[in-house]
């Protein structure tokens, strides 16, 4: 048997790892080829938020006190130029792409139909006047169709037709692992206030569930769950995606275009810079909240009717201290003694009171879950389905532009 020369073996090394390379060059290009894919099927779906709360506008477009979320449009041609607010207004003039806004933000168009935004609530919290500009230059003024400050979500409704309209393709955020590639769009510092194009960028899932805690020591804890919002108790999705000033409200996307959580440059921890940023979820929970305001209404928490314990780390479960007169729990079947502890709610575990309200609040008021408790002096475990009733809710006035009707002049409401 011949035996092969040195020079042989190293030209074989050689093209063998060529080969290699050519390979894992072709893998970056694949990789490469769909970000390009992903950003070319999002980018005209994702929107500048323009956003000024001056009381200027006050005297040419008065806002109605009970219609807070209706802003209307302002039209500065309607000004006379010898009114002495006629320079102040032409620098408010969100329409005019050379105008600079005060505030601004990022947004998604949900529903091409009605033109509808998604965005975070913090971003038009208190605004006076909303212009919404699309890649393209395209844009229309815009009313708060619905906004709940518990989520931090808002639904913007664009007052005029918006041509070519497209609603970015909802995903699953459930299915998120830590190391997913991610892909932000978004107008971080109102780099594309001007023409509506947002700016890329790219990063992994560093972690899930993550919860901001910046505001949890200005709150007396008995009265945590009904002033917090809901990125206290661990919702959040923490990405290394670096994300600055006028990111809330953007999109984060899978490799597949697909939105998956909604991201913030206010949601993160208090204290100082980070290395990455943090989004809302566009998981089961959060869809259900979106689809309420989508339909203009208020979200209505769901409110199980228990005292806990406090700081409730019983054997990994949650104690209950008490359950109120008349109230779901007692009405569903659970006992209220001080040995009773809840277990899981719709089969998944509870280990303390922050899972406990995510798990009832989440599946919204008249929502029917099973819970799971135990008796701990006697150890027998029994399931009981109980309907939710709501949750009161003490951030900030709601706005929903579809209310209740008012019934012999009182507006009917939970019990």
């Amino acid at each position: 048997m011949r035996t092969m020369t040195p020079l042989v073996v190293l030209l074989l090394v050689a093209g063998s790892a060529r080969s290699e390379e050519r390979n894992r060059f072709a893998d970056v290009l694949a990789l490469q080829e769909a970000v390009h894919q992903s950003i070319e099927r999002a980018e005209p779906s994702i929107a500048c938020v323009l956003v000024s709360r001056s009381k200027k506008y006050k005297a040419h477009a008065p806002l109605r006190p009970d219609e807070p979320g209706r802003l209307g449009r302002f039209d500065l041609s309607t000004v006379a130029r010898s009114d002495p607010d006629y320079s102040a207004l032409a620098r408010l003039n969100l329409s005019d792409p050379n105008i600079v806004p005060e505030s601004y933000g990022s947004g998604i168009v949900i529903d091409a139909r009605l033109g509808l935004i998604l965005t975070l609530a913090h971003v038009v919290r208190h605004a006076t006047k909303i212009y919404v500009r699309l890649p393209g230059g395209r844009g229309s003024w815009a009313d708060v169709h619905a906004a709940d400050a518990r989520s931090d979500l808002a639904v913007l409704r664009l007052i005029d037709r918006v041509p070519n309209l497209k609603a970015l393709k909802l995903g699953d955020g459930d299915k998120l692992r830590k190391g997913d590639f991610l892909l932000s769009l978004s107008n971080p510092f109102a780099a594309g206030f001007s023409d509506g194009s947002p700016s890329a960028s790219w990063g992994i899932v560093s972690n899930l569930r993550r919860r901001s805690t910046g505001m949890l020591s200005e709150v007396e804890p008995e009265r945590r769950t009904s002033r917090l919002p809901l990125h206290c108790f661990g919702t959040l999705i923490q990405t290394d995606t670096r994300l600055n000033l006028g990111c809330s409200g953007g999109a984060l996307l899978n490799l597949q275009g697909e939105l998956v959580g909604l991201t913030s440059s206010l949601a993160g921890i208090a204290g100082g810079e980070t290395p990455g940023g943090f989004a809302v979820p566009l998981n089961a929970p959060m869809r259900r909240i979106i689809e309420v305001l989508r339909q203009g209404e208020e979200v209505e928490y769901g409110f199980l009717g228990v005292t806990l314990m406090p700081d409730n780390t019983s054997e990994g479960h949650v104690a209950i201290d008490g359950v109120l007169p008349g109230g779901p729990a007692l009405l569903g079947g659970l006992k209220g003694g001080r040995s009773e502890l809840i277990l899981s709610v719709n089969g998944t575990p509870v280990h303390n009171n922050d899972e406990l309200f995510l798990a009832i609040g989440l599946n919204l008021a008249g929502s029917e879950v099973r819970v799971e408790a135990a008796d701990r002096a006697q150890g027998a475990k029994w399931i009981r389905t109980v309907k939710l009733a709501k949750f009161p809710v003490t951030i900030e006035p709601v706005i929903a532009s579809k209310r209740p009707k008012p019934r012999a002049g009182l507006r009917v409401d939970w019990s």
